[in-house]
């Protein structure tokens, strides 16, 4: 095959274990080479949607088949894969469609309304950009039946050169600048990592993978899908995350691994189905988003269960450090050592190595680090320390070389899993009339690990201390950004202030903020507080 990279990967396991199952979605079972027979016809009628090598084409929608078989799709033609978080808004789809350069927007009918959204956003650009659409299901007029797609092209292969260094797929993950960045990931980026999580995880050909984790985040997709599927075990999709449908699937399906953010396995350990559920075919559970903490190592102890946890970003595939199930108790806490084939290196300011007991910025090297930020060179350049990738985390090392995450230079808010960036609410913030400046800070939460908190000042004449009649109050910025951000990313609470402490350079003190508002022993004055607000039972997550 001239391809070598994950586009081939339905080819090569077609020809190895073609009967063997590859993805189980509700009733839906497909074998590896029926798998491939799709991948081949979506293929060859993304070629026919005019896709050529380099192209972006991408995908909107909860997990589903047709993620993986457009993300293979893609990589037989040479093209780039784009997968968009489902909770985006119109004007956010829109954005990404236009940044990323994307010609086709395969979704989910879930996402219709978002996607007319944002076709009208885009139409009444000044150089509005053709994109086609195609619909899972239902599509609209302008737009094309994925199915009808899939019947009407031929399946023969197509073997397009792609070498590891070419582009595989943009994710996008939001910068301090306030808007999303693409991270580029090549073919041989997504195959190290891959190979990393194999070595480290240590998986089998009979893996029985639950994917519950969203596929448009690196983890769910390169830290459990693929790896799985490049091992030639199964993956079991679900759409969306309920503890007690989880549960019931894994005795099911027989499952032996799975992926998850602490609130999941927190809230699997307090379903009423938890103490009759049938755990016994699990062998691994791996955790990320954010640190473990140990209640909940414990309650998985209890029935016989153990975590590996891992730390990781979109930039680097994700995986940078790994704390194997084994080390879980003894090293609880810790975010464990580098990948196998992944370096670490902890600096400071003038990135000189730090020692043992000496916070450090976290950089990261290897070949499942990011070929750069789409279209943003500057970035890329600023991002990159003599080949060392800038994560802006802060760590410190034990003794055994075990590193804890101990700080986060660039302030993301790591909401049950998600990253919330203050940057991006900050900026939207700003676009209501009302506020003259504002910070988000993240503040702990029982549930979540962090939720976000905005600290406002209000324009002259919007006094926070007692304010006429029909001025904002915390829920009127609350509904003012359900149109402009996804869900997860709008603040909990807001907090009115006469002004935000800066530096000399004119820089929010981001620190001197958290030490006022995001304390858990005493809350904000109480001339300064809006009522809080507590995170809804039925916030994506």
């Amino acid at each position: 095959m001239r391809n070598h990279g994950i586009g081939s990967w339905t080819a090569r396991r077609a020809r190895k274990t073609p009967g063997k199952t590859a993805i189980v979605h509700g009733e839906t079972r497909r074998t590896y080479l029926e798998l491939h027979v799709r991948v081949c016809r979506l293929a060859r009628a993304l070629r026919g949607l005019g896709v050529r090598p380099g192209d972006r084409v991408a995908y909107c929608g909860p997990n589903h088949p047709a993620f993986l078989e457009t993300l293979f799709a893609t990589g037989m033609l040479g093209a780039v894969f784009v997968p968009l978080n489902m909770r985006l808004t119109g004007p956010e789809l829109a954005y990404h469609l236009t940044d990323s350069g994307s010609g086709v927007l395969v979704h989910a009918p879930e996402q219709a309304s978002v996607v007319a959204e944002a076709r009208d956003a885009m139409a009444g650009d000044a150089v509005p950009r053709g994109v086609a659409f195609v619909a899972l299901a239902g599509p609209e007029p302008g737009s094309s039946g994925y199915e009808e797609l899939l019947a009407s092209s031929s399946g023969e292969p197509i073997d397009e050169p792609v070498g590891l260094d070419d582009p595989c797929m943009i994710l996008y993950t939001s910068g301090t600048t306030g808007r999303p960045k693409g991270a580029v990931l090549t073919h041989g980026n997504v195959v190290w990592n891959a190979v990393n999580v194999l070595v480290d995880v240590d998986l089998a050909a009979d893996e029985v993978a639950l994917v519950v984790a969203p596929l448009f985040h690196t983890a769910g997709l390169n830290m459990i899908c693929l790896p799985t599927l490049l091992k030639g075990g199964t993956v079991v999709l679900m759409p969306a995350f309920d503890p007690a449908e989880v549960l019931r699937t894994i005795a099911a399906h027989r499952v032996t691994y799975m992926f998850g953010v602490p609130v999941m396995f927190d809230a699997m350990a307090a379903c009423p189905a938890w103490e009759a559920a049938d755990l016994s075919s699990l062998r691994r559970l791996n955790c990320g988003g954010s640190p473990v903490p140990r209640a909940t190592i414990d309650a998985y102890l209890a029935r016989g269960l153990s975590f590996s946890q891992g730390y990781g970003m979109t930039e680097a595939s994700p995986g940078v450090l790994y704390l194997a199930a084994g080390d879980a108790v003894r090293k609880a806490g810790t975010a464990g050592v580098p990948h196998f084939f992944t370096d670490v290196r902890l600096v400071d300011g003038d990135l000189r190595d730090v020692g043992p007991g000496e916070k450090g910025e976290v950089l990261v090297a290897g070949p499942n680090v990011m070929a750069g930020y789409w279209g943003r060179p500057d970035e890329t350049a600023r991002a990159m320390a003599g080949g060392w990738f800038r994560s802006g985390d802060v760590a410190v090392l034990d003794a055994d070389g075990y590193a804890t995450i101990v700080d986060r230079v660039k302030d993301v808010i790591i909401s049950g899993g998600e990253n919330v960036y203050p940057a991006e609410v900050e900026a939207a913030l700003r676009d209501h009339p009302a506020v003259a400046d504002c910070a988000v800070i993240g503040v702990p939460d029982d549930r979540w690990g962090e939720v976000g908190r905005a600290i406002v000042v209000l324009r002259a004449g919007e006094d926070p201390d007692g304010r006429p009649a029909g001025r904002p109050e915390e829920d009127d910025l609350v509904a003012f950004l359900r149109d402009r951000l996804a869900k997860y990313k709008i603040p909990k609470s807001v907090v009115f202030a006469a002004e935000l402490p800066r530096n000399p350079a004119g820089k929010i003190l981001k620190k001197a903020l958290r030490d006022r508002y995001a304390r858990p022993d005493r809350p904000p004055d109480s001339w300064s507080w809006a009522s809080s607000a507590t995170p809804s039972d039925s916030r994506d997550s």
